[in-house]
């Protein structure tokens, strides 16, 4: 893709749809938080594959995605636990916020939990928010600049929460999925490592 295939309409209207989807999840109650959570990723995903039907960059899943990704899953891991350890004496409020982090999904068996997290959210969360909407930014305003306008605008919609400490996770989180993606130009081993991390954190080994 060069920058006269930039379609800002498109970006712009996909934008404004994960706000509104991310305002319906986080802070209205009714319905399920993991099943809103889960159909607002992948529509997401199903519209940024038809806005960009002709994929020039693939998708390779080979053993060395594999690797990477459930290396960098570990690191980001380490990263959120170093990240409580310090936040839970620093700042008094974040124990509690990140509780409620973990209660929106209250209800829920944790096999379904991560079973939708793993096969769904993940994979879809990245074919939009890296795979559309980060590669668009790249190509219309550089590398950097595109990086960064993504990261931002994936924290931003998670402030719905209102919670500090989520949308501080976003940004961590979608700092660190954007750098793996503009370094190594394969949106694979980031699918796998963002499908396996959140599996982990929210069902298997959560961290409150």
């Amino acid at each position: 893709m060069n920058r006269n295939e930039f379609r800002p309409l498109p970006l712009i209207g996909t934008v404004l749809l994960a706000a509104v989807f991310w305002f319906v999840t986080f802070y209205l109650t009714w319905s399920s938080f993991w099943i809103k959570i889960s159909f607002s990723a992948a529509t997401l995903a199903i519209l940024s594959l038809l806005l960009q039907p002709r994929r020039k960059e693939p998708i390779r899943f080979d053993a060395r995605a594999a690797a990477l990704g459930l290396v960098s899953a570990a690191v980001l891991y380490f990263i959120f636990w170093t990240g409580k350890a310090v936040s839970s004496v620093i700042l008094p409020f974040s124990g509690g916020q990140i509780g409620g982090i973990y209660d929106k999904g209250a209800g829920t068996p944790m096999w379904v939990i991560a079973l939708l997290l793993f096969f769904v959210t993940g994979p879809s969360e990245e074919l939009y928010w890296r795979g559309y909407l980060q590669k668009n930014l790249m190509t219309r305003f550089g590398q950097w600049q595109g990086w960064l306008l993504a990261t931002t605008l994936y924290a931003a919609v998670h402030i719905w929460s209102f919670n500090f400490m989520l949308v501080g996770a976003a940004a961590v989180a979608g700092a660190f999925w954007g750098a793996m993606y503009w370094r190594l130009k394969n949106l694979a081993p980031v699918i796998i490592s963002h499908s396996i991390w959140s599996a982990v954190i929210f069902a298997v080994f959560p961290m409150h």
